[in-house]
């Protein structure tokens, strides 16, 4: 199983952190060990001391595709769900200073939380207008809709597709939106797909 995050995908997001507005989709990946399930606590890492909160759609990949044409991407995922892409972000910014991966910095354990169920496709309607959003604390901190994304969903399996075969259960973590903050010990988070709680949990 494969997690395939996208940086990147909404503008205000990039322009936050001062990047560039990509023409195409920057990817990168994340180990199954980042894996963060059935809102379990996120315990702070010692390595870091700038752990940043990331919302973000997550689809699941249900069949076995190569050089997906993207009007065809519809076929290959029937549901979403939530996730966070906790990012060590003084650790990213060492690495990208000095032009290296940014694995560490993204792939340490329990670094992709997901959510405990994923909603239907047929549920959710039109996948490029999917509201979501996340509270810190009981304020909402992010706020975000599919159809702000530089690249939606199809695009993103079709491009993905040209590089890496997509393998039923492979998860693709769609981008943030803007609000990314840092995280403290004590924090509670809770993740929405409209007025869905998908996730509830703590920092510790």
């Amino acid at each position: 199983m494969k997690i395939i995050c996208i940086g990147r995908n909404y503008s205000e997001h990039a322009k936050e952190l001062k990047n560039e507005v990509p023409t195409e989709p920057v990817y990168f990946m994340k180990p199954d060990s980042a894996l963060l399930l059935r809102n379990r606590p996120f315990y702070i890492p010692d390595f870091s001391n700038e752990i940043h909160h990331e919302v973000e759609l997550v689809v699941k990949i249900g069949r076995l595709g190569k050089n997906i044409q993207e009007k065809f991407a519809h076929r290959y995922y029937d549901e979403i769900g939530l996730g966070v892409d906790f990012t060590a972000r003084d650790i990213q910014r060492e690495c990208k200073a000095k032009g290296l991966p940014w694995e560490k910095a993204k792939g340490f354990d329990s670094s992709a939380v997901l959510s405990n169920e994923f909603i239907a496709k047929s549920e959710l309607g039109d996948v490029n207008n999917i509201a979501f959003s996340m509270k810190k604390n009981g304020e909402v901190v992010q706020d975000g809709n599919s159809s702000d994304m530089l690249f939606n969903i199809d695009k993103i399996i079709a491009y993905v597709s040209q590089f890496m075969t997509l393998k039923m259960g492979d998860l693709i973590y769609t981008g943030t939106p803007s609000g990314v903050g840092p995280v403290a010990i004590g924090d509670r988070l809770e993740g929405f797909i409209g007025d869905k709680q998908m996730f509830d949990f703590q920092i510790k």
